[in-house]
């Protein structure tokens, strides 16, 4: 029996043109499996937060970002890690979209991973996004985690994962992230 079709959303929480995690979110959306499809996330253009702005409504960026959380059916976060943490913008898109009315990443299934040159390939960043998650009422998948260290031995001059082993981890999480959304559903 086949498996009903899936939206997840694809959020990189890196803007730089050369960015290993952009080319992981491009890999996953290249090994989704049957029946999903992922769609990436635009965050460049989402203002820093001000309240003050906010009073006056939300910037048509955060309404559309807004729109896709909300139509999806699960989420993957692909972050780097700066500073021991998530990064800036990444958090920023965050804020943003689940200010109220209304919060759009309530109950949704999603997954995290991440790139880095180093050798832990984000693991911190991605367990402070973990704890975000718990306030935002997301459904992380636990397992398989995908840290993907020495990125740069991962991926060619072009952006592309060659790494094969790389390669099946991450279609084994987007297989479980699939299992996971049509559980929870």
């Amino acid at each position: 029996m086949d498996k009903p079709a899936i939206k997840i959303l694809g959020i990189s929480g890196s803007l730089r043109k050369g960015s290993f995690n952009t080319a992981a979110l491009r890999a996953a959306i290249e090994l989704a499996p049957e029946g999903v499809s992922i769609i990436a996330a635009d965050i460049s253009d989402i203002p820093l937060y001000n309240e003050d702005v906010h009073a006056h409504g939300l910037p048509e960026s955060v309404v559309r970002f807004r729109a896709q959380i909300r139509d999806a059916d699960a989420i993957l976060f692909v972050t780097p890690e700066y500073n021991y943490s998530v990064p800036g913008v990444l958090k920023n898109a965050i804020d943003w979209a689940s200010r109220p009315p209304e919060q759009p990443f309530a109950g949704k299934p999603a997954a995290i991973m991440g790139a880095s040159p180093g050798v832990i390939g984000t693991a911190r960043a991605q367990y402070h996004l973990r704890q975000i998650a718990v306030f935002l009422d997301l459904k992380v998948l636990n397992k398989p985690e995908v840290m993907i260290g020495g990125a740069a031995d991962r991926f060619d001059s072009a952006g592309n994962l060659t790494h094969e082993p790389t390669r099946e981890f991450i279609g084994k999480t987007l297989a479980a992230l699939q299992d996971w959304t049509l559980k929870l559903k």
